[in-house]
């Protein structure tokens, strides 16, 4: 900037809001000409005024709120991914301009391809009877819940098999899931799928009929654009982005907290693949785009 190799006719977009350095942006900022300072775009992708994340678990949310006051003070502009995500962020006092761009950067041809593509998507009625859960493990992502509906589930049908996608061993910030989990696995009710390569984990949801979701903090959620991308069923909370996520899709969502919803709405996605699989990745491959504008 100070050279003037970027200048006022540029921007830098940086797709996750907390960036260490960040600091030094505004530091040259103050100290040059405006016509040398490009415009500079953030994307949040939680941060302190989602009131579930690990922020707040871990005790960082006092000095990163005040992070978040910083940079508000010389971007151009902080990019939302619902709705509901600019009401936080409104609710918080951000003073910067604020942009919903309704979903999460995804390429669904890439995704396709790590299976060898569209081809390759298993047909629905020869997957396995299996409800996956891809979120962390920790406790905003209420693991306890996902595993009270396997046990009930699998009251009434034995033969669905209830698993968990890591992509690094199973780990969580309350060894309590961890414990209940491993008990799980060792009685037969719960397959624990641990340091899955990505093309791993994708061959895994090519093969399930559902992916379940429970989590309290999740903000429209990659998992759903994958799972949707590769065939899977996808049954999320009515909480938060997932409404805006699912265009209020009724038979997609549950009354969140509910196991009794939850329940039937399992019962149909299991029988058949839904009639609008596709359209929620079809939106999300189109959010660069709406970045780009």
């Amino acid at each position: 900037m100070k050279n003037g190799d970027v200048g006022g006719n540029d921007v830098i977009y940086f797709e996750d809001m907390f960036q260490p350095g960040f600091e030094s942006l505004g530091y040259i900022m103050n100290q040059i000409p405006r016509e040398q300072c490009p415009r500079i775009f953030v994307r949040c992708l939680a941060q302190a005024i989602d009131p579930d994340d690990f922020v707040h678990v871990w005790g960082m949310s006092k000095w990163m709120s005040t992070y978040e006051q910083m940079v508000n003070c010389f971007v151009t502009g902080v990019l939302a991914t619902n709705e509901e995500m600019v009401a936080h962020m409104r609710i918080a006092g951000w003073t910067a301009p604020i942009y919903n761009i309704s979903g999460l950067a995804f390429g669904k041809e890439e995704v396709l391809e790590r299976i060898g593509g569209a081809v390759n998507i298993k047909p629905f009625d020869q997957r396995t009877r299996r409800v996956g859960f891809a979120a962390r493990f920790d406790q905003e992502k209420q693991p306890g819940f996902f595993m009270n509906l396997a046990e009930e589930y699998q009251h009434s049908y034995p033969d669905v098999k209830f698993a968990v996608f890591s992509g690094g061993p199973l780990r969580s910030n309350n060894e309590d899931f961890i414990t209940r989990a491993r008990m799980m696995a060792a009685a037969g009710k719960l397959e624990i799928y641990e340091n899955l390569s990505k093309n791993q984990y994708y061959d895994l949801l090519n093969d399930t009929r559902v992916l379940f979701n429970c989590a309290l903090q999740d903000w429209v959620s990659n998992t759903v654009s994958e799972a949707d991308t590769l065939g899977a069923n996808v049954l999320y909370p009515a909480y938060r982005s997932f409404p805006e996520t699912f265009a209020n899709d009724p038979n997609r969502l549950y009354v969140p907290w509910s196991i009794d919803d939850a329940f039937t709405k399992l019962e149909n996605l299991l029988d058949q693949s839904h009639n609008n699989m596709g359209l929620i990745s079809d939106w999300n491959n189109g959010t660069i785009d709406r970045v780009i504008d």
